[in-house]
């Protein structure tokens, strides 16, 4: 499992953050203040440090020469816009910079990019007592594997990474089938029916009025 060190000293973003990042299937621990960060960096490896800079006790800059000696990458979050405060952080050693306020779906993805630039990535969700291993694309239900056909898989997998958002059937389709739409609803809705059966999700992939499906998780 991924390991990412939440540093902020603000709690409701860093609640935010990591409520976030457990439903991407992270795994967290927080820091309020650069000691925090910096006494439980000494004890435990990360593969990622998403780093504040206005901390109290030992600000960002200087508790990232402390990080690098450990080679974990880090993602700068701060309030600070100006470019040369950009440049600072980056030059400082750096792998990403991000300004608040931020979306997190934005933030989230400058995750994955930095964990795919050292080889990283998230190979496990997990919803409830559902899990989906990527790599193996494996289905479990309650630790009993759950047998689906590749489409079914694509589409289970795709509406994941959406979940919580009203997705257009065209949007379904073109993202599974990797194709044109043709007008025809039958092949996704065959294929919601199939899942919400095989995985018993009628109560949490419901169909949305006039525009199509949205797994709410």
């Amino acid at each position: 499992m991924i390991k990412i060190l939440i540093v902020e000293d603000e709690k409701p973003i860093s609640d935010l953050i990591k409520m976030s990042l457990l439903g991407e299937g992270y795994h967290c621990t927080c820091a309020y203040d650069g000691q925090e960060a910096a006494d439980i960096i000494e004890n435990e490896m990360f593969d990622l440090v998403l780093l504040d800079i206005m901390l109290p006790k030992i600000d960002g800059y200087e508790l990232l020469e402390y990080i690098k000696f450990y080679q974990m990458p880090v993602i700068f979050m701060t309030a600070k816009t100006n470019v040369s405060d950009k440049v600072k952080g980056l030059r400082a050693g750096a792998e990403d910079y991000i300004s608040k306020p931020f979306e997190i779906i934005e933030l989230l993805a400058r995750i994955e990019t930095v964990l795919r630039r050292y080889n990283k990535a998230v190979n496990t969700i997990t919803f409830d007592n559902i899990k989906i291993d990527t790599e193996s694309r494996i289905v479990t239900k309650a630790g009993e594997p759950i047998s689906l056909t590749a489409k079914e898989f694509d589409l289970l997998l795709y509406l994941f990474q959406n979940k919580n958002k009203a997705l257009y059937r065209t949007q379904i389709y073109a993202g599974v089938w990797d194709s044109d739409y043709l007008g025809d609803s039958r092949t996704v809705d065959l294929h919601i029916q199939r899942l919400r059966k095989k995985l018993s999700l009628e109560s949490v992939l419901v169909p949305v009025y006039k525009i199509g499906y949205r797994l709410e998780v």
